[in-house]
């Protein structure tokens, strides 16, 4: 080896994919990677894309992400996997044919001596590799492959496109947790707004949410965490997305938190969507606003003191 050649990085196990959401069919890879990693005495490696492929090759299709990067690789690590390599996709990569990416990527950068993968991967331009292009390379370069078999539930495959169906069209924020093993969430920084909640009683914290799916409109009881206070606690509140017909305000996202009183503005919020309590409604008038909020805190405060409390381990 030369003075200038960059050590060879340690013999790995590679799940490669975009990992959106990191669910149980994802868990499902990891662990499965681990498995092998252990056995040998490799590393376990996740992998995943930024941006999202779609986003480069059919932006008009690409889809709204569950996870942002830096969160998706605090899940992946949390779920098993030793490293994540985060790859940079764009035209170029994009452009790279399946024998290059295996050899550049999957054995120059990852030493990979096993693939783990899901039975519809592909890859390489134009989505010309499968298994069998990557079974034939592994042969070639000394790695083996296994395929994992999507994880069922409720009788149909987990993934991420069904997670973000169940969350855009129904709110359906139970069935989105049991297939995350977390509750769903969304992070944004708390700005100010017009103040309304305060006068009636129920001040909120208004979050300027990224580009994350969120669920349909509507009130959610909800756990939440002040990233800008890192040795702060879980809190808990409701939740109002949507239009604010009563007030026609425009488009919010607001979170009551119960018990709370302090300054959040400019602080990061992650919430944690728990049950979905009710549709978004025009009121005729403010006493009967305030009376539903009244409700729906009390339902609130129920249904988070009643949720299996694993599924809050990572708010």
């Amino acid at each position: 080896m030369s003075a200038h050649s960059s050590p060879r990085p340690p013999p790995s196990v590679v799940t490669p994919g975009n990992h959106d959401g990191v669910h149980l069919g994802h868990r499902a890879l990891i662990d499965a990677t681990r498995a092998r990693a252990d056995a040998k005495g490799w590393r376990a490696l996740g992998m995943c894309f930024d941006p999202h492929p779609t986003s480069v090759l059919a932006a008009e299709r690409a889809p709204t992400l569950l996870t942002r990067i830096p969160r998706r690789v605090e899940l992946m690590k949390g779920a098993g996997c030793d490293e994540v390599a985060v790859l940079p996709f764009d035209e170029e990569f994009a452009r790279t044919p399946p024998e290059v990416f295996v050899e550049r990527v999957l054995v120059e950068v990852c030493n990979a001596r096993g693939v783990v993968v899901g039975p519809d991967f592909h890859f390489g331009h134009r989505r010309a590799g499968n298994i069998d292009t990557l079974r034939k390379l592994g042969e070639r370069y000394d790695f083996d492959v296994e395929v994992v078999q999507p994880v069922i539930y409720d009788g149909e495959p987990v993934s991420s496109t069904r997670i973000r169906r169940v969350l855009r069209e129904d709110g359906d924020v139970a069935l989105a947790s049991r297939m995350l093993t977390r509750v769903p969430e969304g992070r944004g920084r708390v700005v100010v707004g017009d103040r309304r909640g305060r006068q009636i009683g129920f001040p909120t914290a208004n979050l300027d949410c990224g580009p994350t799916q969120l669920p349909a409109d509507g009130v959610y009881a909800v756990v939440a965490r002040d990233l800008s206070e890192p040795a702060g606690g879980r809190l808990a509140g409701v939740a109002n997305l949507g239009d604010r017909p009563t007030f026609e305000a425009g488009r919010s996202v607001e979170v009551y938190l119960f018990d709370f009183d302090g300054d959040l503005y400019g602080h990061d919020l992650r919430v944690g969507f728990v049950e979905r309590i009710r549709g978004e409604v025009r009121f005729d008038g403010l006493d009967a606003l305030v009376a539903q909020i009244g409700r729906d805190v009390e339902r609130g405060r129920h249904a988070v003191a009643e949720v299996d409390k694993t599924l809050l381990r990572w708010i």
